[in-house]
């Protein structure tokens, strides 16, 4: 049941964060003392929240899959199961290095047009994500 709980949440949060994606441009105004909208400073600690599950549930998936043994073809879930693992590890880490940069003026390594960059791809890649494993927690909330 709680497996199925967090899918619900996994998917919810990848359907804000796409619609917001998409929406941004059409309410928010940027400008140089205000690139981003206000809402992402709410969503930002979510979408953490979001990563760490996703982390979870996937690495689960993965060490079921890699008990399963080794031997045979590559198979369908081996590919899923390491395809979102790695891809919650990847856009974990451009996630808080995005956002420590975003909370840290002090850190000037890269450029506006860089950090804008990256944030592109974490909203466009991390609703994905989210949404194939919270299908998969909805659809077998047991995890199996």
């Amino acid at each position: 049941m709680l497996n199925r709980i967090c899918g619900v949440f996994l998917l919810a949060l990848a359907v804000v964060v796409a619609i917001h994606t998409v929406a941004e441009p059409l309410y928010h105004t940027s400008s140089d003392t205000q690139p981003y909208s206000p809402l992402w400073a709410i969503l930002d600690p979510i979408m953490v929240l979001g990563i760490a599950l996703g982390l979870v549930f996937s690495y689960a998936r993965k060490r079921r899959v890699d008990g399963e043994g080794d031997s045979g073809p590559v198979t369908r879930e081996f590919l899923v199961a390491n395809t979102q693992f790695f891809g919650f590890v990847s856009v974990g880490i451009l996630m808080l290095w995005n956002w420590f940069n975003l909370l840290s003026p002090a850190f000037a390594a890269v450029g506006a047009d860089t950090v804008s960059l990256v944030w592109i791809l974490i909203d466009a890649t991390l609703p994905l994500l989210l949404g194939s494993v919270g299908m998969f927690l909805v659809r077998n909330g047991n995890g199996e």
